[in-house]
């Protein structure tokens, strides 16, 4: 796990000097960002420098468009990935309206001004700046100010499609989630804290795990899933609910409800990550709870026989 430097006031940007440094938002951190990462320890390689993931501490549309975002990881779980990528430090920018209103080069000076880096890998869309009007050529010409090289990456996928965050919310929204997993580069993975729910599924012969998913981190389709619930470093065969359930949506609060195969302690107020594989059916309004009940038993046979 790399070290995380908060970019406040008591941060020595000397850190960025000689540095390779890939920067961007990240979220869900899949396989172009990684491209951009691993060639970030390339270049720093080569050079005997460090290699610096840069990001903001929160997505910029958390900014200016809280209503309309919707996101593949918390900001606290991006971070985290982005520290267990192999890099030798994580740096986080506070992102404020303050910051977004820097002209592209006083924001440029304003982040780097302590110590330029070597190199600096980005997407071929990467904007900054107010109102985004920072292009590639903006930043190499400040770049080529300062000594250091830019990178500007083209991200695709094996099918010369773009590798975007973009496009795998829109797989996931669409229940496609073997193929948003293969942009991820791992399965998409929902976390969130163990809460009481209704209490009842020990009488339907199997116990549930509540998870509120917050709004924000709402992406995937509702429907099933089979996939894997993770607690600390255990890993157990799940069936998944996403979405409310359409039998109690008058009585939960939960937005994800875990059945867990081969397990039976009590989880409350823990972390679960609940790792979503494959699209089993649509959720349903069953005519009777027992219909419910057998409509879930076959989701965990399927689960067992099949994960």
């Amino acid at each position: 796990m790399s070290a995380i430097y908060r970019m406040d006031a008591g941060f020595d940007g000397a850190l960025f000097e000689g540095s390779s440094c890939a920067f961007g938002v990240f979220d869900g951190l899949h396989r172009g960002h990684r491209y951009l990462l691993a060639a970030a320890q390339g270049t720093a390689c080569d050079t005997g420098g460090t290699s610096i993931a840069l990001t903001f501490d929160r997505d910029p549309d958390e900014v200016f468009r809280p209503g309309e975002l919707k996101k593949l990881l918390s900001n606290e779980d991006r971070i985290e990935l982005l520290a267990s990528s192999g890099v030798d430090a994580v740096c986080v920018l506070p992102f404020t309206r303050e910051l977004a209103s820097e002209e592209p080069l006083e924001f440029l000076e304003s982040t780097f001004g302590a110590g330029n880096p070597a190199h600096l890998h980005v997407g071929v869309d990467f904007r900054f700046g107010a109102r985004a009007r920072g292009h590639i050529e903006d930043l190499r010409s400040w770049a080529g100010g300062v000594g250091a090289c830019v990178h500007a990456h083209h991200l695709v996928s094996a099918d010369g499609s773009p590798v975007s965050a973009t496009r795998i919310r829109s797989l996931l929204a669409q229940a496609r989630i073997e193929e948003a997993n293969e942009l991820l580069g791992r399965p998409y993975v929902l976390h969130g804290v163990v809460r009481h729910g209704r209490e009842d599924g020990r009488a339907f012969g199997f116990r549930t795990a509540n998870l509120e998913i917050p709004v924000q981190l709402q992406v995937a389709a509702e429907g099933v899933y089979g996939g894997y619930a993770r607690i600390g470093e255990e890993r157990f065969r799940a069936a998944i609910a996403v979405g409310k359930s359409p039998m109690f949506e008058e009585e939960t609060t939960a937005t994800c409800e875990v059945n867990i195969l081969d397990f039976d302690r009590d989880i409350y107020d823990e972390n679960l990550w609940v790792e979503l594989h494959h699209h089993l059916r649509p959720l349903e309004k069953f005519g009777s709870v027992e219909d419910l009940v057998a409509a879930v038993q076959a989701d965990r046979v399927w689960v067992s026989e099949n994960l």
